[in-house]
């Protein structure tokens, strides 16, 4: 029997707080003694990789190393900021944000706007479900699931529906705020049959949270792209302060690498180390 779940006041808290400093943002970054401020985003409900913890602080494997990052550029006053999921791309856009760290896919609609970090962690795509044996999106054909409008998770799906109209999966969208237990609540009570997303978070949050009647199954809906499947990033503009700041971000993550700072930092929050290989780190 799975644990009643409920979304903790300190994290209402945190993403309350996140949001409304957002609307009050600086479009722009400011130099305050000799240092450049900058506003990571992220929306602080997708554990492990970035949530609010039982004190309402921004946490998660994603913060954790671009703290460690940032701390080894001093040049930097980093401001920590939780905002909706949708909104982070558009605030990188307008130059409210100035990075985004939220277990970020690469695509190549993204990459036409963005710049994207030396990955920082390298899992799969995973389905939970209930009943039923999946291994790629044909399987899936004529089952039901709710997204993002805004993840990769969800626009895969569309691309397949697209491309195989005569297979399509049912997919309709919730609100950033639809949390992931939420929707796994939902394929518990039969609502929708699956859920399409990171290996690492969904089979955490099962484990944590008590779904014993739901089960985490890995899909093959690899895009034919060896060189990003299963990558996550931090992003950035493609202005000249987010080219300067890729730069730097990019030195530290090659060191920290190397050093194992990254495994520790995985094995703590991801539960293993699924940090990139180094050839894989300009």
């Amino acid at each position: 029997m799975k644990k009643s779940i409920k979304l903790s006041l300190a994290v209402i808290s945190l993403v309350t707080v996140g949001a409304l400093s957002a609307c009050s943002s600086n479009a722009k970054t400011s130099s305050s003694k000799g240092k450049t401020t900058i506003i990571v985003a992220s929306d602080g409900s997708t554990k492990p990789f970035e949530y609010g913890n039982s004190q309402g602080k921004l946490t998660g494997y994603d913060i954790a190393v671009a703290k460690a990052v940032f701390a080894k550029l001093p040049q930097y006053n980093v401001k920590y900021q939780t905002v909706d999921f949708s909104g982070i791309t558009p605030g990188i856009t307008s130059g409210r944000y100035q990075m985004g760290a939220n277990d970020f896919g690469w695509t190549k609609e993204r990459a036409k706007s963005f710049n994207f970090s030396n990955p920082i962690s390298k899992s799969n795509d995973a389905i939970a479900v209930r009943t039923g044996k999946y291994t790629d999106f044909a399987s899936l054909a004529g089952k039901s699931t709710i997204g993002n409008p805004a993840s990769n998770y969800s626009k895969e799906i569309e691309s397949w529906n697209t491309a195989h109209p005569d297979k399509k999966i049912k997919i309709d969208f919730a609100s950033d705020q639809t949390s992931i237990n939420t929707r796994l609540m939902q394929i518990e009570s039969g609502k929708i049959d699956f859920m399409l997303y990171d290996k690492i978070s969904l089979t955490q949050a099962v484990k944590e949270q008590g779904f014993n009647d739901l089960k985490v199954e890995d899909i093959n809906d690899q895009t034919g792209d060896p060189e990003h499947d299963g990558y996550e990033y931090f992003i950035f503009g493609q202005d000249e302060q987010g080219q300067k700041l890729q730069k730097a971000v990019n030195g530290e993550l090659k060191k920290l690498q190397a050093d194992g700072t990254l495994s520790k930092i995985s094995k703590k929050y991801l539960g293993g180390d699924f940090v990139p290989s180094a050839n894989m780190f300009k």
